[in-house]
């Protein structure tokens, strides 16, 4: 198969607290400035910028001070201007746009690496805003090498543009998501499949920098379709039920015509009631209740890249 030439990865970026409760991230990035400390730049294939990227809502614990700062990433919300009503988390983001971009310039990080929790049952995903190359063999390598979680990869494909999220910053983002852990909390096995999702990314990276070849072929990945909001009461749009026993924790699963979605709180049963079948994620996300989401509904499809190698000087 004939190669496409891609540069080498030069700048990489590392970053945990984008939302300040999700704990694993936070605890990753500081381990890695430890080690930086005590071993030196060497310890990794190319300079790496770790970054806690919401310092005050890590220090508060809250996923955000004001507003969701990893949703203040496009274009058109990094292009207006900073007044004195401008919410600390729209500020920190041009802060980061500046340190980490600008974004869709020549002189953005090669790669960044935004590391989230998830209350959801959904392992290690990464989930990538565009159809990125090199990034889906990222994603190709880590499905490869990890065994300890299911590795998936959900891809949003939007307009770099619009993407809102912190990695649209870089070249060739991703966001590596991995749960179910609870926010303001740690534990050892979510922090583990993290850091090896993070070390296995950089061994991708110092191989691809030392002229390995990265054979074609097809990449398993989910694409978002809509989102499903919960039961409502329609006069004071509370909650009238919760996800349904048979498919809380099933993230990723098949989702088909007569399986139960909701389970009222008077006892009912809500069925799945549309012909086509789909497979739900992020399934009763604790930070998706004030968004009203229970759950996404993504269609399953493979996705053809080319061989890879990185192109000489």
């Amino acid at each position: 198969m004939v190669s496409t030439f891609l540069p080498a990865l030069g700048r990489v970026a590392v970053c945990g607290g984008t939302h300040g409760n999700e704990l694993s991230g936070v605890y990753l990035v500081r381990e890695m400035e430890r080690k930086r400390k005590q071993m030196g730049d060497s310890v990794w294939p190319v300079p790496v910028t770790t970054v806690i990227a919401n310092p005050r809502a890590v220090k508060e614990c809250r996923r955000y001070i004001e507003t969701d700062m990893n949703r203040c990433f496009s274009n058109d919300i990094l292009s207006s201007p900073i007044t004195d009503n401008t919410p600390y988390d729209l500020r920190r983001a041009h802060e980061l746009n500046a340190l980490l971009g600008p974004k869709e310039s020549a002189d953005a990080t090669d790669l960044i690496c935004d590391l989230h929790n998830t209350t959801s049952n959904m392992g290690l995903t990464l989930i990538l805003n565009t159809r990125d190359c090199m990034a889906l063999h990222i994603c190709k390598y880590l499905q490869t090498k990890i065994t300890r979680v299911p590795v998936r990869v959900v891809m949003m494909d939007v307009p770099i543009s619009a993407a809102y999220s912190l990695e649209s910053v870089s070249k060739h983002g991703f966001t590596i998501e991995v749960g179910p852990q609870p926010h303001g909390v740690i534990r050892a096995d979510i922090y583990e499949a993290m850091k090896e999702g993070v070390d296995v990314t950089m061994d991708w990276i110092k191989k691809f920098n030392s002229g390995t070849v990265f054979e074609g072929g097809d990449v398993e990945v989910f694409t978002p379709h809509k989102s499903i909001d919960y039961p409502r009461d329609p006069e004071t749009q509370e909650l009238t039920a919760a996800i349904h026993p048979q498919l809380q924790d099933r993230d990723f699963g098949l989702l088909k015509k007569g399986d139960p979605m909701f389970l009222s709180f008077s006892g009912e049963t809500v069925k799945y009631e549309e012909e086509e079948t789909f497979h739900p994620f992020f399934i009763n996300e604790c930070a998706y209740y004030e968004k009203g989401i229970a759950f996404h509904l993504a269609r399953k499809t493979l996705i053809s890249i080319p061989t890879v190698q990185v192109q000489k000087d």
